[in-house]
């Protein structure tokens, strides 16, 4: 967690000397743009990120979700990864995501235009999707990093998101970003039901005291809330934002057959959020 969040400060810091409009930093990890092979996480959902940063496409009997879309040039792999798994890309009706970050929406715009999809946000995420990101707390020091998107909707907390035969509630954890968010939805395959926690882990990426950060005042609480609400959540699986978040290339390979018991350690998780939270009361000491 503490490399990924190294890499991320890098990638941000070396954005500033990008003059183009869009300023998406350069230095990112190789493995944010790495190909990697698609494949059936549980149920209806599948994965169809890069190596690292994750998308997933819930496939419905009405048309599909894609939530996240990784870096502007994890287009072409989504799009192919999606053909892939035998679907088609414009059958694409709703798009999430789970931080306004660059790394998870870099494509985002271009999607939306090319599918005419619906863009579902989280209220508090919603200014800065239309700043492209220059209004961020912490990453509008660095201007424009993702191409400027205007929502179709606005979330709150627990809000329904519904296409076809499944249902999603949005769940509202901010601390990375103002309206960053998880979600929880049940699917289920020919031998069983699957409770599934799609997660935005509330990682920290400033380098000051939580109380100099003057454009979010709430955060030391908003970390504080996030930590202890995910703490509580029941589920069956779980994955997360980025693959390295929840182990995924220790836990599948490219050529595994289809195998979602690997995804149901609660107890990864929970050791995953108590990372995490001392990380945060390390802060609060700083």
């Amino acid at each position: 967690m503490k490399k990924y969040i190294a890499f991320l400060i890098l990638a941000l810091a070396n954005s500033q000397f990008h003059a183009q409009t869009v300023n998406e930093p350069k230095d990112h990890p190789a493995k944010w743009s790495q190909p990697y092979e698609p494949f059936r996480v549980a149920g209806n959902l599948y994965y169809v990120g890069t190596y690292d940063l994750a998308s997933y496409l819930i496939v419905t009997n009405k048309g599909n979700i894609l939530i996240n879309t990784g870096l502007a040039d994890s287009l072409p792999i989504i799009k192919n990864n999606i053909k892939k798994l035998g679907f088609n890309y414009k059958d694409t009706k709703i798009l999430l995501l789970t931080q306004a970050h660059y790394d998870h929406l870099g494509a985002m715009a271009a999607i939306k235009k090319e599918t005419g999809a619906k863009l579902y946000v989280d209220q508090a995420d919603a200014d800065v999707l239309k700043s492209g990101g220059k209004s961020d707390y912490e990453m509008g020091k660095y201007g424009v990093t993702f191409a400027p998107i205007n929502p179709d909707y606005i979330l709150k907390d627990k809000d329904l998101i519904t296409l076809g035969d499944t249902k999603l509630t949005m769940l509202h954890h901010p601390g990375h970003t103002k309206g960053s968010c998880s979600y929880l939805f049940e699917t289920k395959d020919s031998t069983r039901k699957y409770k599934v926690l799609i997660a935005n882990m509330p990682t920290i990426i400033i380098d000051k005291k939580f109380s100099e950060v003057t454009s979010y005042p709430t955060i030391q609480k908003d970390y504080e809330y996030t930590l202890r609400e995910m703490k509580k959540l029941n589920f069956d699986i779980w994955v997360a934002s980025h693959a390295s978040q929840f182990d995924l290339h220790k836990k599948h390979q490219p050529k595994d057959s289809y195998n979602p018991e690997v995804f149901r350690n609660k107890k990864e998780y929970i050791d995953e959020i108590d990372s995490l939270e001392k990380e945060y009361l390390d802060k609060l000491k700083e």
